[in-house]
This record gives C-alpha cells, structure tokens and sequence, in this order.
C-alpha cells in the first residue's frame, strides 16, 4: 500500500534531460580525523572500511524478492552526515528553499530538506565542493552509493534495523499504525521530524530509518545484487526500469520516510524514484571522501 501512496504525493510529471550521476574515483587530499563539522556547519562523521552482508535473509518477514544477499567489501572509509541535509544547510549552498515542510507548513529548518530533485542533490554535493574553505580542505562531495548507504545504516549489525529486529515510531518517524515486528502502535506525525530527534546508529548516524527517503547514486535495477562486483560497488551503468511517461529511468532511495510503514524502513529495502521530480518524501544526505 505505501507505493500507492507515493504516487499520490508526486507532483505533475515534467521530466527534464537528465544528468549522469558521477562517483569519482580518485579523492582528494583530507584529514584522518573521526569527525568533523565543516564550513556551512554540517557534522560528518567517518565511517570505517570493512566487509558485511548486504541485502535481507529470505526468512526476513515482509522482505522483497530483489534483497538477493551477497557480500560487499567497503574498500576505504568516508565520511557520511550525521543528519539528513537540513533546509538551513540547503539554502546556504542552493539559495533557496523548496521544501513543502517549511515554517509554514509544520517544519522549520533544522527539518530535512526535500521537494529536492535528484539532480538537484547532485547539484548541491558540486557546489558544496566548490566553496573555497571546503576546497581548501581538500573535501569532495557526493551522494552515497547504495552500497555505501546500507553499510553505514547497519554499523555493524545483522538484523532487520540497526535498532534490532522490531521498529516503533518512538524511534524513528514513519506511520506508527504500521509496526515491524513485535513493536506496539505509535504516533503518526504525518510530516518530517526534525533532524536528530531519534536515536543514532552506533556510528553516529541519526534518521537512517525514516523521516525522509534519501537519494543514493545509484540508478535502479531490481537484480543488480545478482551480478554486482563484490567491492565497492557502484551501481549499474543505467537504469534498466522505465518510467510511464517517458524514456528515462529510475534512480534508488533508502531508509524509508514519514510516510511509510515500517517494513519499508528495514535497512535492507530498496525502493526508486524518478530523478528529475520533486517528493516530499525524499531528502538526502552527503558523503565526503578521503585520501587513500
């Protein structure tokens, strides 16, 4: 029922060329810190290299058939946020403001910021890399990888949440009449919470589960985990999924939002979005590499 729903919140279809999504392969020079809040006050923290089990057991419950399991090899760390991309943080780079959950409606701009295409998040990762204090750091900029992405939400753990085997919405937002597990009933905000308000990971990260949806780099395929390289994978080349309206494809989301029923926030979930619409579900947060 919740794909339904996001439909529902879609905006009118006005597709856009769109921009190849870029993960570059050398980093720049940075420092080997474990964290660090850089020039527009954005918090990082750094996420160390290592191995785990990505995609969902077929035991599972409410698993989708396209969680193949595999093993994945995070080569060398990054640094990812602390926090989804606030509104303040986006209109610092950006200049403005799309977000629907804004003062007026509800939100405010410690919220995550969203209403943001994924163009636009690519936009965002480009100019935040370019402004002379990060440059002058040596930090570049991007948005997760999948792989990447379900790595950090899992921080070392096997079960369904990086909270355990059971999720509530007093611990993450999302629809609270839809628990996972043995979790009980909760409160349905119907709107974004703002950033940090729930329980973090045991790296440091907070609303991997829920509040909004965050964009990752990777175009959609349901069985690329079947063929994918077992290091650092970076996605398929294209999108192998067409939308209904034109020829252009998919590109992937994780975590879950507001919105969703708990079994869309597992940290195995994959879900998709078209690149070039605005959601109101769907945010994104920044990963910053460093030197090998």
């Amino acid at each position: 029922m919740h794909h339904f729903r996001h439909l529902l919140l879609a905006p009118a279809i006005t597709l856009a060329a769109l921009f190849a999504a870029v993960v570059p392969d050398r980093t720049r020079a940075h420092d080997d810190t474990k964290a660090f809040t850089n020039s527009i006050g954005m918090k990082l923290v750094r996420i160390p290299a290592g191995k785990y089990v990505m995609g969902s057991p077929a035991t599972q419950a409410e698993r989708d058939p396209n969680e193949t399991q595999h093993d994945v090899v995070i080569t060398r760390p990054f640094y990812v946020g602390v926090f989804e991309v606030t509104q303040a943080e986006y209109e610092k780079v950006a200049g403005a403001n799309p977000a629907f959950f804004s003062a007026k409606n509800g939100g405010g701009p410690d919220h995550p910021i969203e209403q943001v295409h994924w163009t636009k998040a690519i936009e965002f990762c480009t100019r935040l890399s370019a402004l002379e204090a990060e440059k002058k750091a040596g930090r570049v900029y991007r948005l997760p990888t999948e792989a990447e992405w379900e790595y950090a939400c899992r921080a070392g753990t096997t079960t369904v949440f990086h909270f355990g085997d059971a999720l509530s919405s007093k611990h993450a937002n999302f629809h609270g009449q839809h628990p996972y597990g043995k979790a009980e009933t909760g409160p349905y905000l119907k709107k974004t919470a703002k950033v940090g308000s729930y329980p973090a990971n045991a790296w440091g990260l907070h609303d991997m589960h829920g509040n909004v949806w965050e964009w990752c780099s990777d175009w959609y395929d349901p069985d690329y985990y079947k063929t994918s390289p077992k290091e650092d994978p970076k996605g398929p080349p294209k999108g192998v999924l067409r939308t209904d309206f034109k020829e252009d494809s998919f590109q992937v989301v994780r975590g879950g939002s507001w919105l969703d029923e708990a079994r869309a926030c597992r940290s195995a979930y994959r879900f998709r979005f078209m690149p070039s619409d605005p959601y109101r579900i769907v945010g994104f947060r920044v990963v910053c590499e460093i030197a090998r």
